[in-house]
């Protein structure tokens, strides 16, 4: 029992300390009950084969998903056009909006999406956004108290409640608490938000680490007389090269971009998009987005019996993407023209325009001397444009080329991700499968159709430092309970508290529960916490699940500090908080909460 204790105390300072990365502490307790003895190797490594750890993993990659296909940033943006100029409106549908893709999505990555998106509409409304972004954190948070992939409590909680052989919890068994605690902790924000968050904000220094790819299409106006032109069997254009079809010569026509599988259906959808191949024979089914002016384009269909398309004639970067690169002052590079570098075979990518002081060219560029000051704008295949950092001898490539690619979302997916997320929700309702079963199979099913650009991208959507954390913090209730430790603190809780009513046992659970989530991540705490109060509410005859739900809320539901909850730290620099400010709104919201829970919970589940 003295080693656990100890190992506890050692986890729980490592927490506090921060100094030492959290799963790394959770490991180090996992070695030193391990080579104690306290547990077997068979149980130390169990928590890295158990369910809950397994399915957070895929949920990961589902909602990454949902995010790279810009699914949860049409609902957002959908549900904030709705509120108009209306600042108590918009607060309702930030609130209600967020809550509805927290409960779905991990509370970090919805406030991640949305907090752009908040920022933007505040501005665009006049309104302060500081009212709105602290309220953003502590809805996602309420959020994922809606459902059970909501948040990692949750899926503790229920697992705890299954090994005691009770069956798993159902998808919406958290939802009756949580719409009140959501209702309740809505109107009291408004309030507190409106008293306390209505500082003046500062003025950033307008750094920036680059321009954005919208900022690129603007400045070189690569929209502006962009055309689409659906390439048909009869097209004069089919087989023959660009090389040899001349455009530009001929016509002045520059071919910006080349995509493949446009009209192959609206939900399965597979484009191919790729920056033009000069040598490259012209194929039936491509659509090509081409630039010129409307004289020289009208003359340039009628010679080839063209079809002009009428949908978006907007660039999309799925695959090809566009940066600046500006040589270096000595460069080998300076004193020759765009042609005779021949970027295409070199490195992969097109130089499609120039921009010299204050002039932008994008005509005839190929003709172009480069000279000292140039910038050059290329067009090409994301690798490609990141492969061109490696050349830092001759030019430097300005911005994160590769960034820009990762948040470049593939919309045209979306239904796609949609699709397998409510088969997932359904799946999840009616228990047709194993909860793990139904969210690994939603997970590879992102992968196989094309949600995300490779597997790699979907390994970096995962966060490892919470599934190790989870994982390696999994056992310690193995020791707790072999060692006595849970019965001794339940005991303590029962002979304390027991005299005075369940009602207080659980109050006692949840202040605990609260209090240590101030100090240590709320998944670390609800996996400490939720063997505790299922022994307490057993040893007193009790029935364990308001015990084990008020964990999961006090674990979820913690304000006070901004380093509590993930979302809570996000929002701090953006909306220039203080640790002051938590205080004002978050600990009035977290004790009023509490309150609420501890009377509504025994009302849900009896006693």
């Amino acid at each position: 029992m003295t080693i656990t204790l100890l190992t506890l105390l050692f986890a729980a300072a490592g927490f506090v300390w921060g100094r030492i990365r959290a799963d790394v502490v959770a490991l180090i307790a996992l070695l030193i009950l391990s080579l104690s003895g306290v547990i077997t190797v068979g149980e130390a490594l169990s928590g890295f084969s158990n369910p809950i750890v397994i399915m957070m993993t895929c949920l990961f990659v589902v909602g990454g998903g949902i995010f790279k296909t810009g699914l949860a940033k049409k609902i957002g943006s959908g549900i904030l056009r709705m509120a108009g100029d209306n600042e108590t409106m918009l607060f309702l549908l930030v609130v209600a909006g967020t809550a509805l893709i927290g409960a779905f999505v991990s509370n970090t990555g919805t406030v991640a999406l949305m907090m752009p998106i908040v920022v933007s509409m505040a501005a665009q409304g006049s309104i302060n956004s500081r009212r709105l972004l602290m309220p953003l954190a502590f809805a996602s948070s309420m959020g994922g108290m809606l459902t059970l992939i909501g948040t990692p409590p949750n899926l503790v909680i229920s697992e705890i409640w299954e090994e005691a052989g009770n069956g798993s919890l159902s998808f919406f068994a958290f939802m009756p608490a949580g719409l009140i605690c959501l209702v309740a902790g809505t109107l009291l924000l408004m309030l507190l938000s409106r008293q306390f968050l209505k500082k003046c904000q500062k003025v950033g220094d307008g750094n920036s680490v680059g321009k954005s790819l919208a900022d690129l299409v603007a400045e070189y106006d690569l929209n502006s007389s962009l055309r689409k032109i659906d390439v048909t069997p009869r097209c004069g254009l089919v087989g023959k090269s660009l090389v040899e079809l001349n455009l530009r010569g001929r016509y002045g026509v520059d071919v910006l971009e080349v995509r493949r599988g446009e009209k192959s259906g609206r939900i399965l959808r597979k484009i191919t998009h790729s920056a033009p191949d000069p040598t490259a024979p012209v194929e039936a089914g491509e659509t090509l987005y081409v630039r010129g002016n409307d004289e020289q384009f009208a003359q340039l269909c009628t010679d080839y019996n063209l079809k002009i398309g009428e949908d978006d004639n907007r660039l999309k970067f799925y695959n090809v993407g566009i940066a600046e690169i500006i040589p270096m002052p000595h460069s080998s590079i300076i004193g020759k023209t765009v042609a005779q570098l021949d970027f295409r075979n070199r490195f992969g990518v097109n130089v499609i325009g120039i921009r010299r002081q204050s002039e932008v060219r994008t005509v005839s560029v190929g003709n172009e001397t480069l000279q000292s000051g140039d910038v050059m704008l290329v067009q090409g295949p994301w690798k490609a444009i990141g492969a061109l950092s490696a050349k830092t001898r001759d030019w430097v490539v300005l911005g994160q080329p590769l960034a820009h690619a990762s948040d470049v979302t593939l919309d045209y997916k979306a239904p796609v991700a949609a699709l397998i997320m409510a088969a997932m929700v359904v799946a999840l309702i009616f228990d047709v499968v194993p909860p793990v079963i139904s969210v690994m199979t939603a997970s590879v099913l992102m992968l196989l159709c094309g949600c995300f650009r490779s597997v790699e991208d979907a390994y970096r959507t995962i966060n490892w430092e919470s599934v190790v954390l989870i994982a390696a913090m999994m056992p310690m209730s193995f020791a707790l309970e072999k060692t006595g430790v849970s019965a001794m603190v339940a005991s303590a809780l029962a002979s304390s508290l027991g005299s005075m009513g369940p009602i207080a046992i659980l109050a006692g659970i949840y202040v605990t529960t609260s209090v240590m989530t101030l100090f240590i991540s709320n998944t670390a705490t609800a996996v400490l916490m939720a063997p505790i109060a299922l022994g307490t509410a057993t040893g007193l005859g009790l029935n364990p699940l308001p015990f084990l739900f008020a964990v999961t809320y006090a674990a979820s539901l913690c304000f006070a500090s901004p380093f509590s909850t993930p979302p809570n730290a996000l929002v701090m620099p953006a909306g220039q908080y203080t640790t002051l400010d938590y205080l004002k709104v978050g600990l009035p919201l977290q004790l009023l909460l509490g309150v609420l829970m501890i009377f509504v919970l025994p009302l849900i589940f009896p006693f």
